[in-house]
């Protein structure tokens, strides 16, 4: 067996082979076809427009070949990098932050330790790759400069467009403007996210809702990292890459999706705690296991499972959250 997964991660010591392998030959049947009819997309002469063609090819998966292409070109990075040729190098020769750069080196060792294209020895290195595109992130967007968590993200972007610019405009588009304040210092709108999952919990999943408020537990003890980390190093790579096709494509609300996904599928399971640390446990053990491996049969739950799940609702809910926790002060 394969100890290092197609990108570079190392699989660990109880990786269940047996299980990952009957679903990938399934898995890899999709992705053939899918392929085939990618490729007969892409050939087309208007390349991909918003449509209801596209979406639904998007979310029956990209196939790896074609993701960097489709990411940069529904998130508008593609636009955003052909309109400023030379930024992206403008920025790494310009006067820098110490402050920030510092900042950067301190977590370059500690993003993906178990993935073997991360380390020293590697060649190429990724880490050389990671620092530039953060520190120009950070000069970009100063207001967001860096935070911990964008290592991850700007790593896995990497790892898919196996590009250095490309990264970065993606980066950008996400931080930017699929994600709503996610890496600011105040964090605001991670806070606000948490307290709208937390409310639409309370509509779709009553139950663990009152749980959660019998043992005072608050909803960033465990989800805040699904959000700032977007699922990376919590749902299986497959799986997490499926979730980012939508993601760059439909926007911040497939994050509730998930959750409300992976929180309602495990309602009985989440029910057995009986106390604060109990709790905390369930919600680990729920992004593991053969639920979250089976990324084709997940992505089709998400879609399904938390029910209608509109903007204009998420829109809302993150207007009276976010002024409930600026009165909190």
């Amino acid at each position: 067996y394969c100890r290092v997964d197609p990108y570079g991660f190392e699989r660990p010591e109880d990786f269940d082979y047996v299980s990952y392998e009957a679903f990938f030959s399934r898995y890899l049947v999709v992705l053939t076809r899918r392929a085939i009819k990618w490729s007969k997309l892409l050939k087309g002469n208007n390349g991909i427009q918003k449509s209801l063609k596209v979406k639904r090819y998007i979310r029956k998966g990209i196939p790896n070949e074609h993701r960097a292409l489709v990411w940069m070109i529904v998130s508008g990075a593609q636009a955003n990098m052909e309109q400023n040729p030379g930024y992206y190098h403008r920025l790494l020769e310009g006067e820098k932050n110490d402050k920030l750069v510092e900042a950067i080196k301190t977590d370059m060792n500690r993003t993906f330790p178990d993935n073997v294209k991360f380390r020293k020895t590697a060649d190429p290195c990724l880490q050389h790759t990671l620092y530039n595109v953060l520190v120009a992130y950070g000069h970009h967007n100063k207001a967001v400069g860096y935070c911990q968590g964008m290592n991850f993200i700007a790593g896995y972007l990497i790892l898919i467009t196996k590009n250095e610019e490309e990264s970065f405009w993606l980066l950008d588009a996400l931080i930017g403007r699929i994600l709503p304040d996610y890496y600011s210092p105040a964090m605001m709108g991670l806070k606000t996210d948490q307290e709208v999952l937390g409310e639409l919990v309370k509509m779709k999943v009553p139950a663990v809702a009152d749980l959660m408020e019998r043992h005072g537990v608050m909803w960033t003890l465990v989800v805040s990292r699904w959000f700032i980390c977007l699922f990376i190093d919590i749902l299986p790579v497959e799986t997490v890459l499926r979730i980012w096709d939508c993601l760059f494509y439909e926007g911040s609300k497939i994050i509730f999706r998930v959750a409300l996904t992976l929180i309602k599928q495990h309602q009985a399971f989440i029910l057995e705690a009986t106390n604060f640390p109990d709790i905390c446990d369930k919600f680990k053990e729920l992004t593991k296991g053969t639920f979250v491996t089976e990324c084709h049969s997940f992505m089709q739950k998400i879609f399904t499972e938390p029910g209608s799940l509109s903007m204009a609702t998420i829109n809302k809910l993150r207007e009276t959250c976010h002024e409930k926790l600026l009165s909190q002060g």
